[in-house]
């Protein structure tokens, strides 16, 4: 059977989402990944994806108007699986034959990001009406989730406010296996060797925490620690910039991670970081990078915000969001203590293996979609 996956854009970081879904079942159906690309171009770490990738161009209204029924037309497979609560996915693909299932993924909570903007930034969001995904078009998606005839999600709050099959940001702990990787020599090919190196993964956003890290490099007693930061230090200009030329030598950057080098960075690191913030963006999102820390085995320090503390257990330190005490604290006791460090990691990559390797995802997906053709061949 074939399973068209509708993305809202393909050359956003949203698509690995996407392309997560479309891999796991990717053994049992043939799969295909549909949408436009507002950079004209799939998105960079996931260049070299396996499955077949139809790109559309990204158009404000109302030129947009004229790509929709050549989305709708790509479409053509015997199931359709729009990816996040956008009009470009889920919307079109309401808009398709309605006699083809519709199954809908919501890994983030679309309003949380709209919402957490000021009076003026929402007001402009809210009248931006030539943006195929503004906030009004967005809006209305949430009222529409009962047409679709099945539902995934990434966390519990989504799933408590909109129902549906949770379905973890899993990973392939075959291919992300630290027995696969030589540590020493990847930090010593990333300019690593001899540090004590703390990593940030994720796209560097502020209700990821990435100003606290800044701040947060003061306050660790350990000596000889490297802040590793995954993305060019363009990316952070305005975010504290005077704090940042402080830090030189403390913080070394690196370039944007292929999904495939992902293991190579990670061997790298000696504890990994993920400090979200609490926030109307982080209370609906889950972080796919806690996933990949995990299979990898490595000792973990993060906050309590959404499912984080479920999906961590007691395999890293959980800190209050934004509490640079406990996360300096947390940090210090993992470098004070590689022993401790290690069993944690150890821990991490079993609970990984038990509850979110990828095995588990495609026994989730493939059950959903018998039960959805099946309930849309009754009706």
């Amino acid at each position: 059977m074939k399973i068209s996956f509708l993305c809202f854009d393909i050359s956003d970081n949203s698509f690995a989402r996407a392309a997560l879904l479309a891999d796991a079942i990717s053994s049992e159906h043939e799969v295909e990944l549909i949408g436009p690309a507002k950079q004209n171009k799939i998105w960079e770490p996931l260049k070299n994806f396996p499955h077949p990738v139809k790109l559309f161009p990204w158009k404000r209204y109302p030129g947009f108007l004229s790509v929709i029924p050549k989305i709708i037309k790509a479409a053509d497979g015997n199931l359709i699986f729009a990816c996040k609560l956008r009009p470009t996915s889920f919307g079109i693909s309401l808009l398709a034959n309605r006699k083809i299932p519709i199954l809908l993924d919501i890994d983030d909570w679309e309003l949380g990001f709209f919402s957490q903007a000021n009076f003026w930034g929402k007001l402009g969001r809210f009248l931006n009406f030539s943006n195929p995904n503004g906030m009004p078009y967005t809006w209305a998606m949430e009222y529409l989730t009962g047409f679709a005839d099945g539902i995934t999600v990434s966390n519990r709050f989504l799933q408590n406010r909109f129902g549906g099959t949770l379905a973890p940001h899993c990973r392939d702990a075959t291919k992300l296996d630290p027995e696969n990787f030589d540590a020493l020599q990847n930090k010593k090919k990333l300019g690593l060797e001899g540090k004590r190196t703390l990593m940030f993964l994720g796209t560097p956003r502020a209700h990821k925490g990435i100003e606290d890290l800044f701040f947060l490099l003061d306050k660790i007693q350990t000596p000889n620690v490297q802040l590793a930061v995954i993305g060019n230090k363009n990316s952070f200009i305005g975010r504290k910039t005077d704090k940042l030329n402080a830090l030189e030598g403390k913080i070394t950057f690196l370039p944007k991670v292929s999904f495939s080098e992902l293991g190579v960075y990670l061997s790298a690191a000696d504890v990994i970081i993920i400090p979200q913030r609490h926030s109307m963006a982080t209370v609906g999102q889950m972080p796919a990078k806690i996933y990949d820390a995990m299979a990898m085995a490595k000792p973990i320090v993060s906050t309590s915000v959404s499912d984080i503390p479920e999906t961590l257990g007691d395999c890293g330190y959980l800190v209050e969001p934004g509490n640079l005490e406990q996360l300096a604290q947390a940090v210090d006791s993992f470098f004070s203590n590689p022993e401790k460090a290690s069993e944690m990691g150890q821990k991490a990559r079993m609970r990984c293996k038990k509850l979110y390797d990828i095995k588990i995802l495609e026994k989730i997906l493939l059950n959903l979609i018998d039960e959805t053709i099946v309930k849309k061949e009754r009706n």
